[in-house]
């Protein structure tokens, strides 16, 4: 199991020290008895278990973690690693495609107290490609014992419940109602957890595991579409089932995790609405229109005297609106409320913002006028950005800091 170890060594670490210091009520009432006779079962996938031991523990489900002991064996009994033996458990997120395939389907079968072995051939492992110990095409052996199930994300309960299907083809459940909250309608703020998942109920993703909500103005096509247009059915305090088709998610090309042509499910909670007030444009009236070489316009409409100044290598703090030519906002992140960090220099946006961010200071404020050539080229950036777009920033630097890896925030 290196792929395993090498991928969650510190996950399992951390999962182990919580649970030596914590351990659940329902592990501590587990009980297991020795299965007098055996009895092996072969699923539709291939895989082949064998409960040795019968625990009354917690069952778990997709979306769990489970906390396991292991000992994985080539088909001659040669054992190529063993959790037993290193005597440290391994936890992972059951249907997180965390594990190999035959793992994800076998702690399904299994509940705490359960001692099995199970076995499975290259397709639910690690298929044609050798790994470690582990030949190609092997078909791997393992005995396993299930020790907690700490419960995760649990998919809504929709049974009983109506199903609204809109023109689009998108299907809305509505699992808690709450008919005095402020719609999630265009023009609002919308923060949302949500949890998605495949029409097979495998989770490929959960705000509520990653503690970041959605957050996210309707209307400004920030969203894919169906999710765009589910969230516009809800209000604040709702929480509904979205199950949204191919053509309104990521189509024929898929994303990520994401195959494609691939109907998704998305149980949502609106948490908080609020009205978009829109950002004051900067008043440019008097000002002088300088230019650098490269073809942008400028206006000094702030300048702070600060001293500290943005540079290659510097991570940088940023609030934005960006305007079309005809006075269009397409992104804000001051309607955000969220000014976006990147380092400068580092190919993180476009051309047009790496130099124009590079003439401030912190406190300054500039308009940026960049010609199509420095922001998305003759392709644009659909449907938001036309092709050859000439775009208007109004730009503050709020922050400069010494260079280091920041992830990516920028919304436009």
């Amino acid at each position: 199991m290196k792929k395993v170890l090498i991928l969650f060594l510190a996950l399992t670490a951390l999962s182990v020290n919580a649970q030596d210091k914590s351990k659940t009520k329902e592990s501590a009432k587990a009980k297991s008895v020795k299965v007098k006779k055996p009895k092996t079962v072969k699923t539709a996938s291939g895989l082949e278990y064998t409960i040795t031991e019968k625990g009354d523990g917690k069952k778990p489900q997709n979306g769990d973690k489970v906390v396991v002991h292991y000992t994985g064996k080539l088909t001659n009994d040669t054992i190529f690693d063993s959790s037993v033996k290193r005597g440290q458990p391994f936890t992972f997120k059951l249907g997180a495609s965390q594990v190999i395939k035959g793992w994800d389907e076998a702690f399904l079968l299994l509940q705490v107290g359960d001692k099995a072995t199970i076995k499975f051939g290259p397709e639910l492992g690690y298929g044609a490609q050798a790994n470690g110990k582990i030949p190609a095409n092997s078909t791997l052996v393992f005995d396993v014992e299930l020790l907690d199930v700490i419960e995760g994300v649990r998919p809504y309960d929709v049974k009983g419940k109506d199903t609204i299907k809109t023109a689009s083809g998108l299907q809305c459940i509505i699992v808690h109602a709450n008919k005095s909250g402020a719609a999630a309608i265009a023009g609002t703020k919308v923060v949302a957890n949500y949890s998605a998942y495949f029409l097979d109920g495998k989770m490929f993703d959960s705000s509520i595991d990653r503690g970041q909500p959605l957050k996210s103005s309707i209307g400004k096509n920030q969203l894919f579409p169906g999710l765009e247009e589910g969230i516009a059915l809800l209000k604040m305090g709702e929480k509904a089932r979205l199950i949204i088709p191919s053509k309104l998610a990521f189509g024929e090309k898929g994303a990520g995790p994401i195959p494609a042509n691939t109907d998704l499910v998305f149980d949502i909670e609106i948490t908080d609405v609020q009205k978009i007030i829109p950002p004051v444009q900067y008043d440019i009236k008097g000002l002088e229109a300088k230019k650098t070489a490269s073809g942008i316009t400028y206006y000094e409409v702030k300048k702070s005297g600060s001293g500290i100044q943005a540079a290659a290598g510097k991570i940088v703090k940023v609030h934005y609106s960006g305007y079309l030519a005809d006075g269009t906002m397409f992104d804000s992140s001051v309607e955000r409320g969220e000014p976006i960090e990147f380092p400068l220099g580092a190919g993180r946006v476009i051309p047009g913002w790496e130099e124009g961010i590079a003439l401030m200071s912190v406190g300054d404020k500039l308009r940026l006028v960049i010609p199509y050539f420095l922001a998305y080229g003759e392709q644009g950036r659909p449907p938001q950005i036309p092709a050859k777009a000439d775009l208007t920033f109004d730009v503050e630097l709020v922050d400069v800091k010494d260079g280091g890896t920041q992830p990516m925030q920028m919304q436009h």
